[in-house]
């Protein structure tokens, strides 16, 4: 019997570590806002919406001038909205409005990350641009980058959309669970981030890239997101690390979102 219940303590502190290794791989959130886009020189409106769960989110509501499209901009799983001042500049010169939030636990939004309340957290966004903002659904673009392609793709599942970008997405977290951690069977994984499943549902336009030199997320993975979406949909390659693809590439990334808001 000692036996048998040493071995039972054994399996679930493993269970229990494999759960804390699972959500540290996924997020790396920062509380301190280092900056706004008013340190760039853009007009912006700070924003707080409650989630349907009850939860404080917080963004950043920046006009362009001659707006073409808005884009509900989900960041990445590190940092926060601060870190994204750049491409939010980029965007504001293709003449986009740029709805970025913060997901629960992040910068200043309350509460803590889960899969769920990610999801949570774009739709309150999705409903403020309708309901505070006035859009209409085919004037907003789902924008995510890395794991927050994962979050755009379950927003488009569910919503009209004028369309989505994604930016050095992945199929699955199992699979991703699979190159970050191998030794762990990708079954003992909480989180799913099913993209592969969800993207065969969205009729909008999609506009995919990804780099062959990501470090992060192998380029197999968006290269199948892509092959498995539904048409009309464009498939972008990229040069240049995970987190500064956009950069090594800025003219082709600025040049294939402009023509892809133009056709729109």
């Amino acid at each position: 019997m000692k036996i048998v219940l040493s071995i039972a303590a054994v399996l679930i502190i493993l269970f229990l570590l494999i759960r804390f290794l699972e959500y540290k791989s996924l997020y790396f959130p920062l509380k301190k806002v280092e900056a706004t886009p008013k340190d760039i020189d853009l007009d912006y409106e700070d924003i707080v919406v409650t989630t349907t769960d009850g939860v404080q989110i917080s963004g950043w509501f920046i006009p362009a001038r001659k707006p073409r499209a808005t884009l509900l901009f989900c960041h990445g799983n590190g940092g926060n909205i601060s870190h994204r001042l750049e491409k939010i500049n980029m965007f504001n010169f293709l003449n986009l409005n740029v709805l970025i939030f913060d997901y629960r636990g992040y910068g200043k939004s309350k509460g803590s990350p889960s899969e769920k309340g990610l999801y949570h957290d774009a739709e309150a966004i999705y409903a403020y641009l309708l309901n505070k903002k006035g859009f209409v659904p085919q004037e907003i673009i789902a924008y995510g980058e890395s794991l927050g392609g994962a979050v755009a793709v379950d927003l488009a599942s569910r919503h009209e959309l004028g369309g989505i970008i994604i930016e050095e997405g992945f199929t699955s977290a199992r699979d991703i669970g699979k190159t970050v951690l191998p030794f762990i069977p990708s079954s003992f994984y909480k989180s799913e981030f099913d993209s592969l499943k969800k993207i065969k549902n969205i009729k909008s336009p999609k506009l995919i890239f990804h780099s062959p030199d990501d470090e992060i997320v192998p380029f197999k993975l968006g290269k199948r997101l892509y092959d498995e979406a539904p048409e009309p949909k464009e498939f972008v390659q990229l040069q240049g690390g995970h987190n500064d693809a956009f950069l090594t590439s800025q003219e082709l990334f600025l040049g294939k979102i402009d023509s892809f808001v133009g056709r729109l």
